[in-house]
């Protein structure tokens, strides 16, 4: 399976799915750190993938997503953003919304 086909599937694996540096319980970067505690803040599942231990998708995914950083956090199979997008949606409520249309589907 090529690296693409690899991140598609991860994708799609969960309703939400985090590419972060580190784990949820051991952050390796304060913008991580962040998202983390945004979705933890809206009650969130997600599944997070640690970009530290898997070079590869850590080298294709900003070409997947044409996002250049990390956290990556994608909501239903689409890119929703980094650090400061997701920042400002749970700061405006529209995280929460977003999250619990996905638990609804």
């Amino acid at each position: 399976m090529d690296i693409f086909d690899r991140i598609r599937t991860t994708v799609e694996s969960a309703p939400i799915v985090l590419f972060m540096k580190g784990t949820p319980e051991y952050p390796m970067c304060g913008f991580s750190s962040r998202v983390v505690k945004a979705l933890q803040s809206v009650e969130a599942p997600f599944a997070a993938i640690n970009v530290l231990e898997d070079p590869e998708v850590r080298a294709n995914l900003p070409r997947y997503s044409n996002w250049p950083t990390f956290p990556q956090l994608f909501i239903a199979g689409e890119l929703i953003g980094g650090c400061d997008i997701v920042l400002e949606l749970c700061d405006s409520g529209e995280l929460q919304r977003i999250v619990g249309d996905v638990q609804k589907s």
